[in-house]
């Protein structure tokens, strides 16, 4: 399939700012949908215009919240919505982000993404996934959230990895030809692809990091209040054998952070 035209759902976010940079670098034409832009994969306001001669969807959307049942709802309205219109639009495929871990996840936000995998691979377009580690810019958020000069963060361990790496990885996701490692069907029992950062660390040791920073002393919490905090500490959301590493750390990465 010749690709020359990328739509990116949640284009202004996190990770999809990331996906459009890497996108326009490499000399793609690209389509930036958000609310910001007139595109709304929910209401499907500009959605049909959006699509229009697009070859490849990439769905770096998010729902900003933790709450399971409200970000499975997003996820499942904005699947379909995508997969339809896609699909009328000619839309050769689409790629979507997930999480690392969503198929051992009992609850949380993590657990929503069993359904956005589920839809996105029942879905009427050829679909990829890409499972990622927490971002590095993750940290961050669990600092704002606490809002103080001391922050509780949970011991557990995790492989972070930078948004501009997994925007990367997505890319050659989407534009490599069918092949065993990236099918648009993957047979059961076939790994999802996977990206992580380089090292094994503990959220709260990458706080730390931050909290320096920011004036924030950081204590680590053993036993969390979080969904699925005992599968968590197992290493459930850790990358499997056959992921992709990838840096930089995360302290390199805070490094270069204003």
């Amino acid at each position: 399939m010749s690709i020359s035209k990328f739509a990116v759902a949640g284009a202004t976010g996190r990770l999809g700012r990331h996906v459009v940079d890497v996108l326009a670098e490499r000399g793609h034409q690209v389509v930036p949908m958000s609310r910001a832009t007139g595109v709304d994969i929910i209401t499907r306001e500009g959605l049909a215009e959006a699509l229009a001669g697009v070859d490849v969807i990439i769905d770096a959307a998010s729902w900003h919240g933790s709450d399971q049942e409200a970000a499975t709802e997003f996820f499942r309205t904005a699947t379909r919505n995508l997969h339809e219109f896609g699909e009328k639009a000619g839309v050769g495929r689409i790629v979507a982000v997930s999480i690392i871990g969503a198929d051992k996840a009992t609850a949380g936000f993590i657990a929503s993404q069993q359904v956005h995998e589920e839809a996105n691979l029942s879905g009427p377009l050829p679909a990829r996934i890409l499972r990622a580690a927490q971002f590095h810019e993750f940290v961050g958020q669990l600092l704002d959230w606490q809002q103080g000069d001391v922050a509780y963060i949970p011991a557990v361990p995790t492989q972070l990895v930078a948004c501009r790496t997994v925007a990367e990885e997505l890319a050659d996701l989407a534009t490599a030809a069918d092949a065993p490692d990236a099918p648009d069907r993957p047979a059961p029992g076939t790994p999802i692809p996977e990206i992580a950062g380089p090292r094994k660390e503990t959220m709260v040791e990458a706080a730390r990091l931050l909290g320096a920073r920011r004036g924030v002393k950081v204590v680590g919490i053993d036993n969390p209040d979080i969904p699925d905090a005992e599968i968590a500490a197992d290493g459930a959301f850790l990358p499997g054998p056959h992921a992709k590493l990838a840096g930089p750390t995360f302290q390199e990465w805070l490094e270069t952070q204003p």
